[in-house]
């Protein structure tokens, strides 16, 4: 039998796992200097987390959900998303107690069985940040001046930042049904899954794919025509914020996330090189999850950034060359490879990254060569004539020269030579 991934699933590769790498260093970077927090949630949840948090009639919970029942009869799932798992942990573990306001991220793989596509996995990667127990618009800013902040830190380029505001439970059971009453006239333009949404939750047909739902939804009411005052002054307010922090912004009424818990403000960060899948950052509002999940009535906002798209972004399909190792130890006979593994372990914790040969009858030509293949700046020979003298030969791969360098004190001469 071949065995090979799952279809919808990757390897990462060690070529590759220096982009991943950056990405998350400049993404805690930039974390901190926002004043979040990081939280790693596990990747199995209850499967009543996510049915009552994104709802049982979005196309997460209804087709994409990697969800089993144990050897005890409880319903599992892998979390298709991060944010019902960072407000359950909120919530379990009482981090409002600490602090009021919890400025919190997380990073790590989701789950979703959905078609696969460009920088679209079925295991998938998101970087995650979350605002809870603030209400006003300026938390809304300060979390997508966060967000593009990070993009822009990636060194991406055609970006654009949508927003919009989807209302809160008072304002918006009106548009639903002015909404459900256009839809049902435009019923015959409609793929059958928003022939269905249409009657159980009309909002989600603003997510689908489909160019005659897209056409349809273009001319659709725009729910910025239903919002209550309350819900008017705080998106006005945002915007306002955001004019002041010089983030350019377009308004789409038509831009509404997949996710049931959603109120208030939504926003997407787009990218004109991804195709239809263009939004390399979703998120929003969500003012009620928390009393849903039976926690305090405490609101919240955040987002999720997909990693594969943002890999697939930087060029190369992801892939970058790992940096080879500061030094490649060539010895030469038993007594010699006895003595370099000692001095590789001590160079080590001074903090170098030394590669050696691990066959004491590779030749030095050998053993060259697999320091050239490895991408060694400096290899240091050293054989029986070495040890004697105590100076073994340094030579530099990239210069192609070489000096005698003493053996006594050696982390310390290389620390040195290396500057």
């Amino acid at each position: 039998m071949d065995f090979a991934t799952i279809k919808g699933f990757k390897d990462i590769l060690p070529e590759e796992v220096g982009t991943w790498q950056r990405l998350e260093s400049e993404a805690r970077r930039i974390f901190r200097s926002f004043g979040f927090r990081e939280i790693k949630p596990p990747l199995l949840e209850k499967t009543e987390l996510f049915t009552r948090s994104i709802g049982e009639e979005t196309d997460i919970v209804s087709k994409e959900m990697y969800s089993f029942t144990d050897s005890k009869g409880r319903g599992l799932t892998l979390r298709p998303e991060a944010t019902a798992s960072v407000v359950r942990a909120y919530i379990q573990h009482r981090l409002y107690q600490k602090n009021p306001v919890q400025k919190l991220f997380t990073i790590g793989p989701m789950f979703r069985h959905e078609r696969p596509q460009k920088g679209r996995f079925r295991q998938f990667h998101q970087i995650d940040a979350e605002i809870i127990g603030d209400s006003g618009p300026l938390s809304d800013a300060e979390i997508i001046v966060m967000a593009m902040s990070l993009v822009e830190a990636f060194g991406l380029s055609g970006l654009s930042l949508q927003i919009n505001s989807l209302g809160c439970p008072k304002c918006r059971p009106g548009f639903k049904e002015k909404l459900k009453s256009y839809l049902s006239q435009k019923a015959i333009f409609l793929c059958g899954d928003c022939q269905r949404r249409a009657l159980t939750n009309p909002l989600r047909v603003f997510d689908c794919k489909v160019e005659g739902c897209k056409q349809v939804v273009a001319e659709a009411p725009s729910i910025l025509d239903f919002i209550c005052s309350d819900c008017e002054k705080h998106f006005k307010a945002l915007q306002k914020h955001l004019d002041s922090s010089e983030v350019s912004f377009a308004l789409n009424h038509m831009l509404v996330r997949g996710l049931d818990y959603y109120t208030r403000t939504t926003f997407e960060i787009q990218t004109e090189e991804l195709g239809s899948q263009n939004a390399v950052v979703g998120g929003g509002r969500y003012d009620g999850l928390c009393k849903q999940l039976g926690g305090p009535d405490h609101p919240a906002i955040g987002f999720a950034l997909g990693m594969e798209r943002l890999v697939a972004l930087m060029g190369k399909d992801g892939t970058s060359e790992s940096s080879g190792p500061d030094l490649f130890l060539a010895a030469l006979g038993e007594k010699a490879q006895e003595r370099v593994f000692q001095w590789a372990n001590d160079l080590r914790k001074a903090g170098f990254c030394v590669e050696i040969e691990y066959d004491p009858s590779k030749s030095l030509k050998a053993q060259m060569k697999r320091a050239d293949r490895l991408g060694a700046r400096l290899v240091l020979m050293v054989g029986e004539n070495e040890l004697s003298s105590g100076k073994g030969i340094l030579r530099d791969m990239v210069a192609k020269t070489q000096k005698e360098v003493g053996l006594e004190n050696l982390p310390a001469n290389i620390k040195e030579l290396m500057g």
